[in-house]
């Protein structure tokens, strides 16, 4: 199966990987401005994210040889590789994989070592939401309110919802694979995993996913790299200070 994609613009192809629980229209608003650099942007939707096929197996593996076959079907060759958090980590592992498919890569926010689970009280409250009786986004939002105060974070997650039907609301991700398999997200790369092109790691000065002690573990895997941290940013860079993160992955692809 073939993952979902939003394509913008003509050029290089420049393919933009989501993290945990998003999808490839998170990063609508960048992907028009790399568009209007003359890149091909692909905004892709990961397995059971967004508008992709669901499936029982998630991990990164599966998810960089999803990648390989989008790539293949569509003739992309010398890409741009761009990933967030857990696209990150699909990126890293694509890079290594397949490294003549990729140009140069950029990381967001994300280090190649194993990071323990963190999300179980967001997926227990998007679990909660029972579409029985919530039939409008106010109503999904204020239920989701319970387990995640954060207004930004629950704005992020209530773009999965849907109308299934007329007067049903749904949810896009495959949330019961996605609950089950929720350990494979802090999966670190394997020790082998190696990409010695350009690459460029971008982190948040208020997100603690990358810290001092990765710089290492980074240059080990990517020898070639570099790492910026963006300023006034945490996990969310590309949200938080869209300007800073554009000049950074410009300054790098151009």
């Amino acid at each position: 199966m073939i993952l979902h994609a939003n394509r913008l613009g003509k050029g290089q192809p420049f393919l933009i990987l989501h993290g945990f629980l998003g999808m490839g229209d998170n990063w609508k608003t960048l992907g028009r401005q790399f568009a209007e650099a003359n890149f091909e942007v692909h905004l892709v939707d990961q397995r059971n994210h967004g508008r992709s096929f669901h499936s029982d197996e998630f991990n990164y593996d599966a998810m960089a040889d999803d990648l390989k076959r989008y790539c293949d079907k569509y003739g992309l060759n010398d890409i741009i590789l761009l990933g967030h958090s857990m696209g990150g980590k699909t990126a890293m592992v694509f890079a290594s994989k397949y490294p003549h498919k990729v140009e140069k890569l950029i990381v967001a926010d994300i280090s190649p070592r194993y990071y323990p689970v963190h999300h179980e009280t967001i997926l227990e409250g998007l679990d909660s939401l029972g579409f029985s009786e919530i039939s409008s986004r106010g109503e999904a939002d204020e239920a989701l309110s319970r387990f995640v105060p954060d207004d930004g974070t629950r704005m992020f997650l209530l773009k999965n919802l849907y109308w299934v039907e007329k007067g049903k609301l749904g949810l896009r991700m495959n949330l019961e694979a996605l609950r089950e398999t929720v350990a494979e997200v802090g999966e670190g790369l394997p020790s082998h995993a190696h990409f010695d092109k350009a690459s460029l790691f971008l982190r948040g000065d208020k997100s603690e996913y990358i810290g001092q002690l990765d710089e290492a573990i980074i240059k080990k895997h990517f020898p070639n790299s570099k790492l910026i941290t963006i300023p006034n940013a945490g996990h969310w860079l590309h949200a938080e200070n869209p300007e800073a993160f554009y000049e950074a992955v410009m300054n790098f692809v151009s």
